[in-house]
């Protein structure tokens, strides 16, 4: 077959733009690969994140049954009660929904009012056209999008929650064996902070809840359960949440009267101060100890890199940042 020829050159130029060009091949189609599964990934994602969070109960139970029933009942018991209370609100929000339907003449002509609080806003910030540009269909489609979207999240929190110790040694073992007891430390407590924030993070959206249908039924604001549905939801997004749920409760309380939606919008102002200095430092801030300038950036950082998604999980994340930059880049500075 004739002589073998001489052995590649390997620190020719050839073959270095050859190897160059191949790595920057593969970076493009590895980038290429992850837009077009982003979504699919932003799932994963999400549901690795309520795993994580429902880890602790998860591991207790696990000590008087398997693991894979310890993770069934817990996923069973979280969407009993979710069902639960959707199901006990339900007719009250139909309730409420319909009158809504059936006042929203009364607040398009309030809106029509140049001489209400709500007709200067209306014309300063273009209320009504934001209104009728919102289609019922895409409302539909949205819902219906966000409904599958939920399944698929719960499927796979379900299958990381059964198999989340397989999953913690595998991804500790990629760390070389000379410092991964350090890594198991590290990853560990950070496990535990988003853990403790999430679960703090929905204690205190229950808080906020409760109090809002407390102040909103004591002073005769219309849909006070659909308000403070909305105003539990918002509030698990940091910072941003509690604002908008704020901003869109007080322009309802408005429409009762002026000094209904000032009040209202004090309530909501005082309750921000009792939930940032008083309910987060004593829930979820023995947890999660990051200074306030960090998690306003984190927020916005998030959000901005991931909508509401990011801004749920900028803070557990920063908190994570910091944990490894201080056990790790400042432990080291401080040898040397």
């Amino acid at each position: 077959m004739g002589r073998p020829g001489k052995p590649l050159d390997r620190h020719s130029p050839f073959f270095t733009g050859m190897l160059a060009a191949a790595g920057v091949a593969v970076t493009v189609a590895v980038v290429e690969l992850i837009l077009t599964a982003s979504d699919v990934l932003l799932l994963v994602g999400i549901a690795f994140f309520l795993a994580v969070g429902l880890e602790p109960v998860t591991a207790r139970l696990a000590r008087r049954m398997p693991r894979a029933l310890a993770a069934a009942v817990v996923v069973v018991t979280g969407l009993a009660v979710l069902g639960g209370t959707v199901a006990a609100a339900a007719v009250p929000l139909a309730d409420q929904a319909t009158q809504l339907r059936n006042g929203a003449p009364r607040y398009l002509t309030l809106l029509r009012d140049h001489g209400t609080l709500l007709g200067r806003a209306n014309e300063t910030f273009g209320l009504e056209a934001a209104v009728r540009s919102v289609q019922l269909s895409d409302v539909a489609k949205s819902l219906a999008a966000l409904l599958g979207d939920a399944v698929i999240v719960v499927v796979l929190a379900t299958y990381f929650v059964a198999d989340f110790p397989r999953i913690r040694t595998a991804l500790y073992r990629l760390a070389p064996r000379s410092r991964r007891p350090r890594v198991i430390l590290i990853g560990d407590a950070v496990f535990r902070k988003v853990g403790a924030y999430l679960v703090g993070n929905v204690a205190v959206s229950l808080i906020a809840g409760a109090a809002t249908f407390a102040w909103l039924s004591a002073f005769g604001v219309p849909y006070p359960l659909v308000l403070a549905v909305l105003v539990a939801v918002l509030d698990l997004v940091p910072v941003a949440g509690s604002v908008a749920a704020g901003a869109g409760t007080t322009l309802v309380a408005l429409t009762v009267s002026v000094p209904v939606g000032l009040a209202t919008l004090g309530f909501f102002v005082g309750y921000r101060v009792v939930e940032d200095y008083v309910l987060l430092p004593k829930i979820v801030g023995r947890a999660v100890r990051i200074p306030a300038l960090v998690t306003v950036v984190a927020v916005l950082l998030g959000y901005a890199l991931l909508g509401v998604v990011g801004a749920f999980v900028a803070v557990p994340v920063a908190a994570a940042v910091l944990l490894v930059v201080r056990e790790v880049a400042v432990h080291r500075l401080d040898r040397t």
